[in-house]
C-alpha cells in the first residue's frame, strides 16, 4: 500500500508520517509535494497549520490545489486541522479567504470569553477536549464516543449540511470536531498527537475499505 502525506510547507509532516509507519508497517508513507506521486497513491493524507490564507497561497504556489482536489474525490482520504478548513468554501480568517470548496461551508473564529459554567474561553483551542460521535463511521471503531484527543487552532468548520458532521466538540460553544463523505473523513483535532484513540484512528483509515 502507498500513503502520501501532501506536504505543501505548512504542517507537522513528519509527526504525522511517522504515526502512519507505526500503525501500517506494510505501506509504504511518503511525505511528498509530488502530484505523480500523490495521485498513484492509494491513500492520501492532508495534514496542515497556520493561517487559511497562507495556505491556500502555499498550494496555488507548489500547483497543488488540483491534486488534493482530484485525491479527496477519488480515494481515502484524510485531512487534519487546517487539512479539514481548507476543504470549506470560505474562511473569516484575514478579512476572508476563498478555500477549496470541497465540502460546503465556511470557518468561523472561534469566540473566546467566558463559557456557561464561568470558565474562562481561551482562543486560540489548545490542549486535549473530548469527542463525541455524531454519526457512526469506520474510522471511529475501537474508539470510545467521547474520547479525547489533542487540538490546536483558533477557527472551526460550519458545514452547510448538518449529515456531513461525523463528531463535535465543546469548547465555549460546541463546533465540528470532524466531517465524513464518502471516501473522505477529516478531523480538528490531530490525532498524530492523541496518544492511543489518536493511533487507533489512523490504523482505521489505513483498513478503511471505501
Amino acid at each position: 500500500m502507498k500513503v502520501a502525506v501532501i506536504d505543501f510547507g505548512m504542517g507537522n509532516l513528519r509527526s504525522v508520517a511517522k504515526a502512519l509507519e507505526h500503525v501500517a508497517t506494510n505501506a509504504r508513507v511518503r511525505v511528498t509535494d509530488d502530484k505523480a506521486i500523490i495521485r498513484q497513491a492509494d491513500r492520501v493524507v492532508f495534514p496542515g497549520q497556520g493561517a487559511a490564507r497562507d495556505c491556500m497561497a502555499a498550494l496555488r504556489r507548489r500547483e497543488l490545489a488540483e491534486a488534493v482536489i482530484d485525491a479527496a474525490a477519488a480515494k481515502p482520504f484524510l485531512g487534519i486541522c487546517m487539512g479539514l478548513q481548507v476543504l470549506l468554501r470560505h474562511s473569516a480568517e484575514n478579512g476572508g479567504t476563498g478555500l477549496l470548496g470541497i465540502i460546503a461551508g465556511d470557518v468561523a473564529r472561534l469566540p473566546g470569553g467566558v463559557d456557561a459554567a464561568g470558565g474562562k474561553v481561551k482562543v486560540p483551542h489548545i490542549g486535549w477536549s473530548r469527542v463525541g460521535q455524531t454519526a457512526a463511521h469506520p474510522l471511529w471503531g475501537g474508539i470510545a464516543d467521547g474520547a479525547w484527543f489533542y487540538f490546536a487552532h483558533s477557527y472551526f468548520v460550519r458545514p452547510a449540511r448538518a449529515g456531513a458532521q461525523s463528531g463535535e466538540t465543546r469548547y465555549g460553544q460546541t463546533f465540528t470536531a470532524a466531517l465524513a463523505r464518502d471516501n473522505l473523513f477529516a478531523t480538528q483535532f490531530h490525532p498524530e498527537k492523541s496518544a492511543r484513540d489518536g493511533l487507533r484512528l489512523l490504523q482505521n483509515f489505513i483498513e478503511w475499505k471505501v
